[in-house]
C-alpha cells in the first residue's frame, strides 16, 4: 500500500502548499519515497511503501515517455504480468518492472474500461494533460480507501482524511454522520465526518473534467437474486477452493519480505494452509495474550504452523501492552472509529512490520460465509419456532435483568435482550439494530445537534437496502455495510500505521461473485455456520480445531475505565467541563453512562463510552481545541 492526494481544482489556488502538506501527513503510508505533480489547475500527490519493483524506477509521480499522461497508484495490481506482453507488442518500452507502469500504459490504450481489466486491491488516479481530464478510482471491494471533499470551486481526494485536513478542507462537522458513528461505532463508506466529504464508493471511478464531476459504477457485488448459481454442493466445494487457492497464489507477488496471519482461527488457517502451497518457509505471525489463557489462540496457531511447516512467530503481549499502545492507535485515527478491536490490529500490525511488509489476512470471511453471531440469530427469526417466540416474549424480563459482557450469566441476559429487542422489528431495522450498539433513542438522548431525520434515513438506505427475506440479503447487506465501513477501514489504518501492507484473499472479486450467488443454505444452517469454507478445507485442520468456537479477543475496556483510564475520562475527556463546553452532548446521557460503568448492569456502557473516548480524542486532536 501508499498514499495518494490530489486536487483538481476550477479555479486558480495555491495547489503546491496544498499537496505538499497533504502528502506529508501520509507518510507513514509510504515511508520509502513520495513525489508531486502540479500543471494547470491540478495537483497530485504520492508517498510510496516499495512492494514491487523497490528500485527508483517504480517511484511515482509515474509519466508516460510522451510526457501527457501522469498516474498515482496505490495498492496491487496482481495481474499486471499478464498485459505487459501484450503492451510491448503495442511499442511500449517499460523503463521498470513495476505494476504501475503496467497499469499507466492500460489506461492510455484503454481509457477507464481499463479499470475492468484490474485484478487487486488499488486506488489511484489517472490525469491526462491533454484532455484535462483526471479519473479517481478505487477498487471493487473498498479494499484501498478514496476519500472526497466537494465544493464550488475543487474537489480533493486522498487515502485518508488526515490528507484533506492538511488541505484545508472547512471542518464542519455533519450532523447526521455523527449519529451514525454513534450508533455504529464507525462511519460507513457514503459519508465522512465532516459536512462534503465522504468515501468514494468501491466498485466506482470519478471522471473529472474543466466540465465537472460524474460519477461512474463499474462493479457492484453479485448477489443471488440476479445472478444465481446453482452448482451442486460438491461441485461448489470443489469450484470454491480452486478460486480461493488462484487468488491466494496472485497475492503472494512481492519483492520483499512476506507472511501471513495465523490466528488459529479457521479463516487466517485456511489462507495459511494454501499460501503453503505455493512458497515454502512462509513467515506467519500470531498475537497471544498473556494474562488471558482464554483469549490466547497461539497454541492454536501453532498446530496449523506445524501441519503447514511454516517459519511462525507467536509474540506475547499483556493487557498493558495494549493498553501502553492506545495513544499510537488513538493519535492515528483522522476519523472517529471505535471498534476497540483496533488496538489488537495495531500492535500485532507493529510487532509484525519487523518481520515482513506484507501479511496476508483471512478478513471478509465472516461477511461472505456467515460467520458472525448475529447471522446465526437472523436465520432463527427467520425460521422461529416455540422457543424464539418465548424469548421475545419474555422482552420485559430480559430487559430489567443485570445485563455485562464480564459474567457468563449476566452476557446471556445481554443476548437475551438483543435478541428480543429485534425480534419485533422490521427485517431491515432489525439488521440496523443488530449491527448497532445503540439506537435511536439513544442517540436522541446523547446528542444536543440537530439531526435531519430524512437524510439520515436515506444514508441509512443506502447502507444495507431493504429486502432481507433471506440470508444472502444479511450477508449482501453485511459487504456493503460492515465490511467496508469497519473491517476493512480498521485493517487500512492499523496496517498503514505501521507501514504494513495486508492482502485479503477472500476478497478476490472472482471469489465474492462465486460465493455471493451461492444458496445461503450453503453457508449456514440451524447447526453450522461458514458450512461449505469448513468443508471445502475441512483436511487442512485437526477435528479439534476445525469445530472449534473462536474467540475472538474482548479488548478489557471495563477494568480499564474503572482503574487505569479513570483520571483520563472523570478529569479529561468526559469531565462535565469539557462536555459541557464542548456543547455536542447532554452531560446527563454521559454521566448515566459513566455511573452504568460502576454497577451491576453495565450492558453496552463500555462499547459506548469507548465511543465517546475515541471522539473526544479525535475532537481535541483535529478540532483545535
Amino acid at each position: 500500500m501508499c498514499g495518494i492526494a490530489g486536487i483538481y481544482s476550477f479555479k486558480d489556488i495555491d495547489l503546491e502548499s496544498k499537496i505538499k502538506s497533504a502528502v506529508a501527513s501520509l507518510e507513514s503510508r509510504g515511508p520509502d519515497s513520495n513525489g508531486f505533480f502540479v500543471r494547470d489547475n491540478v495537483a497530485l500527490g504520492h508517498t510510496r511503501l516499495s512492494i514491487i519493483d523497490t528500485s527508483d524506477a517504480g517511484s511515482q509521480p509515474f509519466m508516460d515517455a510522451s510526457g501527457n499522461y501522469v498516474l498515482v497508484f496505490n495498492g496491487e495490481f496482481y495481474n499486471h504480468n499478464d498485459f505487459r506482453e501484450e503492451l510491448i507488442a503495442d511499442g511500449v518500452k517499460f523503463t521498470s518492472k513495476s505494476d504501475t507502469e503496467v497499469l499507466l500504459y492500460l489506461l492510455i490504450k484503454y481509457g477507464s474500461s481499463a479499470i475492468e481489466k484490474l485484478n487487486g486491491c488499488f486506488a489511484f488516479a489517472f490525469y491526462d494533460i491533454r484532455k484535462k481530464e483526471c479519473l479517481v478510482v478505487r477498487d471493487r471491494m473498498g479494499i484501498n480507501p478514496v476519500v472526497l471533499y466537494r465544493d464550488d470551486d475543487k474537489i480533493m481526494f486522498a487515502s485518508e482524511m488526515k490528507a484533506l485536513i492538511a488541505m484545508g478542507i472547512p471542518k464542519e462537522i455533519d450532523n447526521e454522520a455523527l449519529k451514525t458513528y454513534f450508533q455504529l461505532n464507525y462511519i460507513p463508506t457514503n459519508q465522512g465526518i465532516f459536512k462534503n466529504t465522504r468515501k468514494l464508493r468501491p466498485g466506482s471511478f470519478l471522471r473529472i473534467t474543466p466540465d465537472g464531476v460524474e460519477e461512474h459504477s463499474y462493479y457492484s457485488i453479485l448477489n443471488r437474486r440476479t445472478s444465481p448459481i446453482d452448482d451442486d454442493y460438491e461441485t461448489a466445494k470443489k469450484r470454491l477452493r480452486e478460486l480461493l487457492a488462484a487468488s491466494v497464489q496472485r497475492r503472494l507477488i512481492a519483492d520483499v519480505p512476506l507472511g501471513c496471519f495465523l490466528s488459529g482461527g479457521i479463516d487466517s488457517s485456511i489462507i495459511t494452509g494454501l499460501a503453503s502451497q505455493f512458497t515454502s518457509k512462509l513467515n506467519t505471525f500470531s498475537v497471544g495474550f498473556s494474562d488471558n489463557k482464554y483469549f490466547d489462540e497461539t497454541d492454536c496457531a501453532e498446530i496449523i504452523a506445524k501441519r503447514f511447516g511454516t517459519n511462525h512467530t507467536a509474540f506475547k503481549i499483556s493487557s498493558k501492552d495494549l493498553l501502553d499502545n492506545i495513544l499510537h492507535t488513538l493519535d492515528y485515527l483522522d476519523e472517529p472509529f471505535a471498534d476497540s478491536s483496533a488496538l489488537a490490529v495495531d500492535i500485532l500490525s507493529k510487532l509484525t512490520r519487523t518481520k515482513v511488509t506484507v501479511a496476508l489476512s483471512g478478513d471478509g470471511a465472516d461477511e461472505l460465509f456467515s460467520g458472525y453471531n448475529k447471522h446465526s440469530a437472523h436465520l432463527r427469526v427467520m425460521n422461529a419456532g416455540l422457543k424464539e417466540k418465548t424469548v421475545a416474549a419474555f422482552a420485559p424480563v430480559w430487559k430489567i435483568m443485570p445485563k455485562s459482557r464480564n459474567s457468563k450469566i449476566a452476557n446471556t441476559f445481554r443476548q437475551l435482550d438483543r435478541f428480543a429487542s429485534g425480534y419485533k422489528l422490521s427485517d431491515a431495522e432489525r439488521y440496523w439494530r443488530w449491527a448497532s450498539i445503540g439506537d435511536d433513542a439513544y442517540t436522541d438522548r446523547l446528542l444536543k445537534c440537530k439531526v435531519d431525520g430524512t437524510v439520515f434515513g436515506e444514508r441509512k438506505s443506502q447502507c444495507i437496502g431493504k429486502d432481507f427475506s433471506d440470508m444472502n440479503d444479511v450477508l449482501y447487506a453485511d459487504m456493503h455495510l460492515v465490511l467496508q465501513g469497519d473491517m476493512l477501514t480498521k485493517v487500512d489504518m492499523m496496517s498503514m500505521a505501521n507501514s504494513l501492507e495486508v492482502r485479503v484473499p477472500f476478497l478476490d472479486h472472482t471469489v465474492v461473485n462465486y460465493v455471493s450467488c451461492l444458496p445461503s443454505s450453503y453457508k449456514i444452517d440451524s447447526q453450522s455456520r461458514k458450512k461449505i469454507l469448513r468443508e471445502t478445507f475441512a483436511d487442512f485442520f485437526p477435528p479439534e480445531l476445525l469445530n472449534r468456537r473462536k474467540h475472538g479477543f474482548e479488548v478489557p475496556l471495563l477494568k480499564w475505565f474503572n482503574n487505569e483510564l479513570y483520571d483520563l475520562i472523570e478529569n479529561d475527556l468526559l469531565s462535565e467541563k469539557f462536555v459541557e463546553g464542548q456543547g455536542l452532548f447532554n452531560y446527563n446521557e454521559v454521566l448515566e453512562l459513566k455511573n452504568r460503568l460502576r454497577s451491576n448492569n453495565v450492558g453496552d456502557a463500555a462499547a459506548k463510552v469507548w465511543a465517546l473516548i475515541v471522539f473526544q480524542w479525535w475532537w481535541k486532536r483535529n478540532m483545535n481545541l
